[in-house]
């Protein structure tokens, strides 16, 4: 569906009661939240805004904000600036394990897409030294990517890696996941040490994302080591909250 074209069923919403108690909002609300768990909206289709929705059924924007609303907090819909109010394309769940984004989303027959915002070779940090185990201030490879999923952005990855590895192209880096594009040089990855937040976007993070300036991030910081010991990978990435979560199973000892 081209980006400017908007999508409304009128059919749904013709039998709306608009004398008994239901208020008007829920069953916009809930007729809406339906229409998108069966299909019948489909998966990145975008709204029309709130005054021609409300011109279509008769009712205040204040109504339509608010049914709108409510399937926006459920998870099903988002606002992007720019673009206006646009149905979910499937949020990713992955699994904490030793894998990479891009892989994952392969595993879960989404499409990734990856645009390499930065590569070069930068002096490291004290963090990314003492991560990485290297002398602070010297070279190391530094990537900063867009990643995508069905043509949707949903993260922002930043990966610092030693500097025998400044040989790796954009090229790889746009069609591969960082994981295998190392592993095809010989690193067999063996153990991964993790931690997983939340914070306020930053810097130019939001625009990137498609979300509200400031607006909330689930972030994932972790450091990679070989079969050998040695750390071959320091990452720090932020996710779009309402596209990405992560799964764990927890057992009792």
């Amino acid at each position: 569906m081209p980006a400017e074209e908007t999508f409304w069923p009128d059919d749904v919403f013709a039998d709306l009661d608009r004398t008994g108690p239901m208020p008007l909002y829920f069953q916009v609300s809930t007729r809406l939240e339906a229409a998108i768990r069966d299909g019948v909206i489909p998966a990145g289709a975008r709204l029309e805004n709130e005054i021609a929705i409300g011109q279509r059924l008769g009712l205040s924007r204040p109504t339509v904000r608010r049914a709108i609303q409510d399937v926006v907090d459920k998870g099903l819909l988002v606002r992007r600036r720019g673009i206006g109010t646009q149905v979910v394309q499937g949020q990713v769940t992955r699994q904490v394990e030793l894998t990479s984004l891009f892989e994952d989303l392969k595993g879960s027959h989404h499409e990734p897409g990856t645009l390499v915002l930065t590569q070069d070779i930068r002096p490291a940090t004290d963090v990314v030294a003492s991560s990485l185990g290297v002398p602070s201030g010297s070279d190391v490879v530094y990537l900063r990517r867009q990643r995508s999923t069905d043509g949707v952005a949903v993260a922002v990855l930043e990966n610092y890696l030693p500097i025998e590895f400044a040989g790796i192209t954009s090229d790889q880096l746009q069609t591969r996941g960082l994981y295998q594009i190392l592993r095809a040089r010989g690193v067999t990855i063996q153990i991964a040490k993790q931690k997983i937040g939340a914070r306020r976007a930053k810097g130019d993070e939001a625009e990137l994302l498609g979300i509200d300036k400031s607006g909330p991030v689930l972030t994932m910081e972790r450091v990679a080591y070989d079969n050998s010991g040695r750390a071959i990978e320091y990452g720090h990435h932020c996710y779009r909250p309402d596209m990405y979560s992560f799964e764990t199973t927890l057992v009792a000892k």
